[in-house]
């Protein structure tokens, strides 16, 4: 036989069957893959499982007694039906269902124990598991070394996939842990002393074949362990690249366009904002081009402090782009900055003032001629803010001199889309990246781990406090109370948002766009429970007509905004809102971020159970931006579920911080890294960022990675540790660190 290496294809070491479930099932492909997929939990010998916990539809492993069994001749059809009935001890008991009963009668007689897996389905009120796998205690080939086994080893229960049962899963892990060569080890010798850590092979061992005295998550830890020093020497490599070819120093110039906006500035800037900007200035006047995050809570100015970098960088000599991730939030700085800037962004233009810039929106729904002069006044210079969606990454799109890029909302960029803007500059332009909510620090140090991280915490003077309750949709009184509270938020003169999930059945007499860039809800914020029924989400459309129909708003106001509609549509429909023409503006999450209206109030968000935490936080900051107080209404049907317990968090707190460490207990970790990256590298297989215990681990790795990129970059010196880089990186991850 080969040698078997952990890069050995399964589909070498295993059934071709098998290989091919497992690489569609769970992305496991290599021997080193199914090493790394470890148990989701143990039973200790001789426990029955308790049967009484069963859920139906459930994949389940079962360690039982059979308790009887019988057969009958099938009516209409040859052969005989076997039913087998297993017991946990307890008085629980569940069927097995055979539709033919040859080869399993003799097998599967009182008193036999074994391990039965399968679907649980329900029959006659009794719970059933139809055809399962089994394998048995005293009837398996390797009786004795089974038997043995159970009595002193737990048992490592893994998640079934497709007809690959968690025994079957458990003999091929053996299988390749008793086959390959040599196990890897990709932490140093000598961090592992420091650290105190076991080798790999030890970890590997002690996961997936412990001992009755043995502590699995002992091994666990290390593998965790393993994969955060993994991914921080990628993120290490990343910085690295992005370092090496020096930037343009852009130094600050005294009575310049920076000056003169702060000295018209009608409110002070915090304390935060000032030291933020301080920091900055002195990465903008450095040769190494700054790639830095911030991220703060929602409405803590973020956005004045990017437009003051941008106007360092215009004073400077350079241009500024702000990429924005839709067309509605793009236009909407475009127009802020502008009433910002006043004359400041009328550079050439009459009643401008002589040191003025312009600011320039570039989308791709605009018309020919208004995008022809955004492109011409990018190349020539004469724009020195240019605001735009995706369009600005397209080839065709040039600058004179890009200095800065400051990406708004992250999490609908990929590093790809990133790359290609620097990539429109003769040397690589400083690189500012503003996150629409706060963070987690085991996120900042993993998603975005090769930035360095400045943090808002002060909200401006004037902004009013929010309050959130959460209304049972399912009670009539509520909801009617509910459009009440909106109807009085606009007599006394304010706004609201109605937040729907979906856009539905579009209006025929509304012009839409084929453009593709104002993107609803995705996947990855909608959150359905697992469990809840299926519903028909509401849609802006429907849910207009509902409340032109409810008493209480009559007289009111009202518009619908989604991504669909066309530029000028929506360009007008938000305009009209923020000059208070519109009384309740209907809208999908187009209006999630960036949107400033302060005269708006109240929000009811509809289907607020289908949202993420960190999305509901970021919605609800649209209203509370004035002087008056904030109310957010979350509206849901599936009280009692799990969505309960979301929706009770963000009511409960305002901290962002909070929430955002909360919301990671309620997702995927491979969501959060897919937010910035591809391929199947992103996911995290050990670590889970939103517990606070992996965060000294993430941290220890952190500090010894870039230890190790500082000394040797290209990792020749640590083999392992390079193999295992390569193996989480796709082709355009590796293009990427090697483009520099």
């Amino acid at each position: 036989m080969a040698v078997v290496t952990e890069q050995t294809p399964l589909s070498k070491l295993v059934r071709k069957q098998h290989a091919e479930q497992l690489a569609k099932a769970k992305g496991l492909r290599t021997v080193g893959d199914l090493l790394d997929y470890t148990p989701r939990r143990y039973l200790q010998p001789g426990q029955l499982t308790d049967l009484s916990e069963l859920r139906p539809d459930e994949d389940v492993m079962v360690v039982a007694e059979v308790a009887r069994s019988s057969s009958r001749q099938m009516r209409g059809r040859k052969g005989k039906l076997l039913t087998v009935v297993l017991s946990d001890g307890r008085g629980h008991e569940l069927d097995l269902t055979f539709f033919s009963a040859y080869g399993h009668e003799q097998k599967l007689h009182p008193g036999v124990r074994g391990f039965f897996a399968g679907t649980v389905g329900r029959y006659h009120q009794r719970f059933q598991l139809t055809h399962p796998d089994y394998e048995l205690f005293s009837a398996a080939d390797d009786a004795t070394e089974l038997v043995e086994r159970y009595q002193t080893h737990q048992i490592p229960v893994y998640s079934a996939t497709g007809k690959i049962y968690s025994f079957t899963i458990r003999r091929m892990v053996e299988l390749a842990l008793d086959s390959v060569d040599r196990v890897r080890d990709p932490v140093p010798a000598a961090i592992r002393q420091q650290r105190g850590l076991m080798t790999r092979a030890e970890a590997l061992e002690l996961v997936h074949r412990p001992t009755v005295e043995d502590q699995p998550w002992r091994g666990l830890a290390r593998l965790k362990y393993d994969e955060a020093l993994t991914l921080q020497a990628i993120l290490g490599q990343r910085r690295r690249a992005a370092e090496s070819v020096p930037a343009t120093p852009r130094l600050p110039r005294p009575g310049g366009l920076l000056a003169a906006f702060d000295a018209r500035l009608p409110f002070e800037l915090t304390a935060g904002q000032q030291e933020i900007g301080k920091v900055l200035a002195q990465e903008l006047a450095s040769d190494r081009p700054m790639n830095r995050l911030l991220q703060g809570e929602v409405g803590s100015g973020k956005t004045i402090v990017a437009l003051r970098a941008m106007l360092a960088a215009i004073d400077a000599g350079g241009q500024a782009a702000l990429l924005a991730p839709t067309e509605v939030l793009a236009a909407q700085h475009f127009r802020s900055i502008s009433a910002m800037l006043g004359d400041l962004a009328e550079g050439g233009m009459l009643g401008g003032s002589d040191i003025g810039t312009k600011v320039a929106l570039l989308t791709g729904s605009q018309s020919t001629a208004a995008r022809k002069r955004a492109l011409l006044d990018a190349a020539s210079g004469e724009a020195g803010i240019v605001i735009g969606t995706h369009a600005l990454i397209q080839k065709h799109v040039q600058f004179a001199d890009l200095a800065l890029v400051v990406v708004d909302e992250q999490h609908r960029f990929g590093v790809e889309q990133r790359d290609a803007l620097r990539e429109k500059a003769g040397r690589p332009p400083h690189v500012l990246v503003m996150t629409a909510t706060p963070i987690p620090r085991t996120v900042a140090m993993t998603v975005f781990g090769d930035m360095e991280t400045s943090t808002l915490r002060e909200l401006p003077r004037g902004r009013s406090p929010i309050t959130t309750h959460v209304v049972d949709a399912e009670k009539p009184g509520w909801v009617d109370r509910t459009w009440q509270r909106v109807a009085e938020e606009v007599a006394a003169g304010h706004q609201a948002y109605v937040v729907c999930p979906r856009i539905g059945d579009l209006d025929p007499a509304l012009p839409t766009s084929s453009d593709s860039s104002d993107e609803e809800a995705t996947d990855w914020e909608l959150v359905p429970d697992e469990g809840a029924e299926t519903r028909e989400l509401t849609g802006v459309h429907a849910m207009l007509e509902q409340l032109r129909a409810t008493p209480a708003l009559s007289g009111c106001r009202m518009a619908v905004l989604h991504g669909r509609l066309d530029a000028e549509t929506k360009d007008e429909t938000m305009r009209a809102f923020g000059a208070g023409e519109i009384d309740v503006l209907v809208a999908t999450t187009v209006i999630e971020v960036g949107v400033d209206v302060p005269n708006a109030t109240v929000m009811v968000v509809v289907d607020a159970d289908r949202f993420g935490i960190s999305q509901l936080h970021q919605l609800r900051g649209r209203v509370g931006r004035g002087s008056a107080p904030g109310l957010c209404l979350l509206m849901t049907q599936a009280p009692g579920t799990a969505a309960t317990e979301r929706l009770d968090a963000v009511a409960g707190t305002t901290d962002g911080f909070e929430l955002a460490r909360l919301d990671l207990t309620f997702r995927r970790e491979g969501d959060v890294l897919c937010a910035r990256q591809s391929g199947r590298g992103n996911s995290v297989r050990h670590l889970r960022l939103g517990r606070r215990e992996d965060e000294q681990i993430i941290a220890d790795a952190r500090e010894d990675a870039f230890a190790i990129v500082a000394a040797d970059p290209t990792l020749a010196e640590h083999p392992d540790l390079a193999a295992a880089v390569t193996t989480r990186l796709d082709e355009e991850q590796a293009a990427f660190l090697e483009r520099g």
